[in-house]
């Protein structure tokens, strides 16, 4: 029964990752607003009906490859030890030397066209915010949960926290699609994180 159960989930993650690279390619290709669901469940060989059951909405097709951190923040904060703002900024840092792709510095190609795809469509840069809003919620929920925070003091502290990676990723992805390498952009991308989490301590030093 588990092995059989095992296959189906497996079937099904093929499935939705079929649907997925199809509507990415298509989108690279011909740009989202000029690619409609019934191409992509076309080029993904699945019926509409089938399409909408993994991905309620157009935009899901695009944003589901962050969907992973979108409520990253708060998950870190249950799991890891130490005081909140230690615990996130050692955390990302360790992106950046990843290259994690969510921190904005990353160079590949294919990372980079995703990136410029959300950035420069409209109705995907939108439904982008209502992921911000999810991650902002989660670590503000983390923050009550594990520190019994003021439901006012973690909504704030939660906004600032959120604000500043938002502005350190996006500056990384801009920095890196003027041309320069993740490489050559880590210290800089580094320095401007410590400058961003030594600036929340300065203000959440009492809280966190």
């Amino acid at each position: 029964m588990d092995e059989r159960i095992g296959l189906r989930e497996r079937k099904k993650q093929r499935t939705r990752e079929a649907i997925s690279n199809a509507a990415i390619s298509l989108f690279f290709d011909n740009g989202f607003d000029q690619v409609s669901i019934t191409q992509i469940a076309a080029a993904a060989e699945v019926s509409r009906r089938t399409l909408f059951a993994y991905f309620p909405a157009k935009e899901d097709l695009v944003l589901h490859r962050i969907a992973d951190h979108e409520t990253e923040s708060g998950r870190v904060l249950r799991e890891r030890p130490g005081a909140p703002l230690a615990t996130l900024r050692a955390h990302f840092l360790d992106g950046l030397e990843r290259r994690d792709p969510i921190t904005g510095l990353n160079d590949a190609p294919e990372v980079l066209a995703l990136y410029r795809l959300i950035m420069d469509t409209p109705t995907l840069a939108a439904s982008l915010l209502r992921y911000r809003e999810n991650g902002k919620q989660a670590l503000e929920e983390a923050l009550r949960d594990k520190e019994n925070l003021p439901q006012l003091t973690a909504r704030l502290a939660a906004a600032q926290i959120m604000s500043v990676q938002w502005a350190l990723s996006e500056d990384n992805y801009w920095r890196i699609a003027g041309g320069t390498s993740a490489d050559d952009a880590y210290p800089a991308a580094r320095a401007a994180a410590e400058q961003g989490f030594d600036q929340l301590a300065g203000g959440l030093g009492g809280f966190l």
